[in-house]
C-alpha cells in the first residue's frame, strides 16, 4: 500500500504544470476528489477510498491526523501545542452544529468531548453534577469530572486573581464559584473553579506530552441549551479574559499569545494553541472593549454577487455559535440581495422557522448557482463567505435549501458556517484576526501567495448536508451556544482505530449525521 501512495504522489508530481519561472505543486490530502478520480482513471489496483459521510472516512481521517502528529512541519515550532488526542475537530450536527475536540483532564486522564467557543472564556466540564446533560449518548458513556477522583486536582481559592465572581465567596479561603449566562435563552453554566492538569501534545518532529495546570470550572448545574444537546460534556472557552485556556498557556509560557482554527467544508477542521498565522493571510485589528473584551472586528462594506453596498457595522467572531447571526440593516441587505439573485422557487416557510429565506430544490437537483458573499473590514481585506446555506428537510419530507443567516437584534455575531473554509488565526498579541482559506490538510509553508483582486459574482455549490430537524420545528436557541454576554500517569490512545477511545469512537459516528 506505502508504494501504491508513493506511485500516485510521483504521477501527480508529474502531472504539475511548470514554466521558466518555477515548478509548482499542488498537495492533495489521500482521500481527496481529485486524487480518487486519478487512481480511478488508471484502474491502479489496491486503491481504496472510502465513502465521504461514512464512519470509514472520518475514522481513516483521524488515523491520518494521529500520524501527522510525528511529521515535522514547514511551519511548526517547539512553541506550538494543542491536545494530546491530536488537532482534529469536528462538526458535529446532531450537537448543536458547532466543532468539537477531544481533550483529557487530571490525574488518571479523563476524556471530554468539549465544544470549542471563541464567543466565551470559562472552559468548563460537567462535574459532580446536580443538574447535568445526560452523559449516556448515542451508546457511549460520557465522562463527569470531580475533583476527589483526580491527585493533582486543587480547588481555586476565592483570593485567585482568577477568581471573578468574589461577591459570592463566602470566604477567602473557600472554593470560587461561578456562573456564567450566555445569550441563549435560560442557558447558564455554574460550579466551582478548580485547577488540574489539561494535556497538550507538541507540534514539531519529535511530539513530546506537556502537562498545563489550568483553572476550569467545576460545573454541578448546567440549564437551557446544554440540556437540550448544545456542548452536553462541557464547553472549551477561547476567549480573550485571563481565565480563558489560551491566556493561561500564554502567560504561564507554555505558547505564544496566539491560537488558530481551521474550519474544513468537510466537517473536519484543526486546533493549534501558538500558530501566529502565515504572511499571506488577510487581516484586520480587533475591537477591544475593557469592559467585555471580545473578537471584535469592524467591517466597511458588504458584497453580494453583483451588489455591494459601504456599511460599517461590528462583529464578534464566535465559534461558539452555530449560524450567524446579523443585526438590520445588514441582515436585510444580504438576505434580499441573495434572494433576488436565486433562480430557485422560494419556499414560503411557517412564521416559526429558524431561517426565512428558504428555496426548493428540484428532484435529483445536486447543485445550485449562489451569489458570492464578502464582507470588506477595516483596513480594506475582504472576508469570504464560503458556507452561506444549508439544506433544511421540509414539509412530506421535501428538500430545500436556506440561507443560513439569522436576524439579530443584539450584537453581531460570525458564527462558525461564514468560518467555514478558512484558517483562523486569533493574534492576541498582536491584536489582529487573520484568514486564509485552507483546506485543513494541506501543509501551509506560510509562502506567500497571490491574491485574487476580484471575486466571482457567483458560484455553483453543492447542495449541503442536511439539516436535520423540520424547519418548522427547529428552536434557533437550541441550536447555538452564543458568545457569553456584558509525574505523569498520562496514557495516550493507540493508533490503531480499534483501541481508540469510546468519546472518540461517538465524535466519528456522530460525524455522520452532518
Amino acid at each position: 500500500m506505502a508504494r501504491l501512495w508513493l506511485m500516485l504522489l510521483a504521477a501527480l508530481l508529474t502531472a504539475a504544470g511548470s514554466d521558466a519561472a518555477g515548478i509548482g505543486f499542488e498537495f492533495h490530502h489521500r482521500f481527496s476528489d481529485r486524487v480518487r478520480q486519478w487512481a480511478e482513471d488508471r484502474a491502479i489496483p489496491g486503491a481504496w477510498w472510502p465513502q465521504k459521510g461514512t464512519a470509514e472516512y472520518y475514522a481513516a481521517l483521524a488515523h491520518h491526523d494521529r500520524a501527522l502528529r510525528g511529521r515535522s512541519l514547514a511551519d511548526a515550532s517547539a512553541s506550538e501545542l494543542t491536545f494530546a488526542d491530536g488537532n482534529a475537530t469536528f462538526l458535529l450536527s446532531s450537537l448543536g452544529f458547532l466543532h468539537y475536540a477531544v481533550v483529557e483532564l487530571g490525574t488518571p486522564n479523563v476524556t471530554f468531548l468539549v465544544a470549542l467557543d471563541t464567543g466565551s472564556d470559562l472552559f468548563w466540564v460537567p462535574c459532580d453534577c446536580q443538574q447535568c446533560a445526560s452523559t449516556h449518548l448515542q451508546g457511549i458513556e460520557l465522562s463527569v469530572y470531580s475533583p476527589s477522583n483526580s491527585s493533582t486536582s486543587q480547588k481555586v481559592p476565592c483570593s485567585n486573581s482568577l477568581c471573578d465572581n468574589q461577591n459570592a465567596c463566602t470566604g477567602t479561603n473557600g472554593s470560587c464559584p461561578y456562573n456564567v449566562q450566555y445569550l441563549s435563552a435560560n442557558t447558564s453554566s455554574s460550579g466551582f473553579l478548580v485547577e488540574d492538569v489539561l494535556y497538550l501534545t507538541t507540534e514539531d518532529a519529535t511530539p513530546r506530552i506537556v502537562e498545563a495546570p489550568i483553572v476550569f470550572g467545576c460545573g454541578d448545574r448546567q440549564s437551557g441549551a446544554f440540556l437540550d444537546g448544545a456542548a452536553p460534556n462541557g464547553l472549551f472557552g477561547l476567549g480573550m479574559e485571563k481565565v480563558a485556556v489560551p491566556s493561561i498557556l500564554s502567560s504561564k509560557g507554555f505558547t505564544s499569545n496566539s491560537f488558530s482554527m481551521c474550519f474544513g467544508e468537510d466537517g473536519v477542521g484543526r486546533i493549534n494553541f501558538g500558530d501566529k498565522g502565515s504572511s499571506d493571510q488577510q487581516e484586520t485589528a480587533f475591537f477591544i472593549d475593557s469592559r467585555h473584551p471580545s473578537y471584535k472586528i469592524n467591517m466597511t462594506g458588504i458584497a453580494v454577487g453583483n451588489s455591494s453596498t459601504d456599511m460599517v457595522f461590528d462583529a464578534i467572531v464566535d465559534s461558539g455559535t452555530s449560524f450567524t447571526s446579523l443585526a438590520d440593516p445588514m441582515y436585510t441587505y444580504i438576505a434580499e440581495n441573495f434572494n433576488a439573485q436565486i433562480k430557485e422557487k422560494r419556499y414560503k416557510s411557517e412564521s416559526n422557522s429558524t431561517f426565512e429565506y428558504c428555496y426548493e430544490l428540484s428532484p435529483g437537483q445536486t447543485s445550485v448557482l449562489l451569489p458570492v458573499i464578502n464582507l470588506k473590514t477595516l483596513g480594506g481585506s475582504v472576508f469570504p463567505v464560503n458556507d452561506p446555506i444549508i439544506s433544511v428537510l421540509g414539509p412530506a419530507n421535501q428538500t430545500l435549501y436556506c440561507l443560513a443567516l439569522l436576524k439579530f437584534s443584539g450584537v453581531n455575531l460570525i458564527g462558525q458556517n461564514f468560518l467555514s473554509g478558512l484558517r483562523v488565526v486569533f493574534d492576541r498579541e498582536r491584536l489582529v484576526l487573520g484568514w486564509k482559506k485552507f483546506d485543513c490538510y494541506t501543509v501551509d509553508n506560510t509562502a506567500a501567495l497571490s491574491t485574487p483582486t476580484s471575486s466571482p459574482s457567483n458560484a455553483v455549490a453543492p447542495v449541503p448536508s442536511s439539516y436535520t430537524q423540520e424547519m418548522t420545528k427547529t428552536d434557533p436557541n437550541a441550536a447555538q451556544v452564543p458568545a457569553r454576554s456584558p509525574p505523569s500517569n498520562y496514557s495516550p490512545h493507540s493508533k490503531a482505530m480499534s483501541n481508540l477511545s469510546p468519546v472518540v469512537l461517538l465524535m466519528l459516528s456522530l460525524a455522520l449525521l452532518w
